[in-house]
């Protein structure tokens, strides 16, 4: 956490925070006891994390097979991307305050390419909810020629927020 503006290593500290392989810190803050039955198996209803994104760092293009909804729960204004299956491109800027309409919250479909940064100086701190309820089994990373080919006229925003394969075993 060297580096970290000092309110944020301190926030991460007191949330009790560890780095998440998409970049940024995050804690599992619920877990449903409800299950449910999915396509890839048997799920929570339900999981909500806090995912802290300090300030320089991004959540690297991911999907998730559950729905997934950001929300904005203090710091910095958090910007979004979405890419559909098809290729359509969203972009939401969720939180801030002094806006005319602060938009704080926004639901990425299950299946749809997302990323993240923090907009300020500091960081921005989401919930992000999930379900049926994330499993890592359910997560993937994306690669970035794969999403090149799907939209090679964004390719600096790709390349911009995906993070390099992992080194063949």
């Amino acid at each position: 956490m060297d580096g970290l503006h000092p309110e944020t290593r301190a926030l991460a500290g007191r949330l009790r925070l560890a780095p998440h392989p998409e970049g940024g810190f995050y804690r599992e803050t619920w877990r449903s006891p409800l299950r449910v039955a999915t396509p890839r198996g048997e799920r929570s209803a339900l999981t909500v994390i806090d995912y802290l994104l300090p300030s320089g760092a991004f959540s690297a293009f991911h999907r998730v097979h559950a729905d997934e909804v950001w929300h904005h729960a203090g710091g910095d204004p958090v910007e979004i991307h979405v890419l559909t299956p098809s290729g359509a491109h969203e972009m939401h800027r969720v939180g801030g305050s002094g806006t005319a309409v602060a938009i704080h919250h926004v639901v990425v479909p299950a299946g749809h390419w997302q990323a993240a940064r923090s907009m300020g100086r500091r960081h921005a701190l989401v919930n992000c909810t999930v379900g049926p309820g994330f499993d890592f089994a359910d997560f993937e990373m994306a690669r970035e020629e794969d999403l090149l080919r799907l939209r090679p006229d964004l390719a600096s925003l790709i390349r911009g927020l995906c993070r390099p394969a992992p080194a063949p075993r």
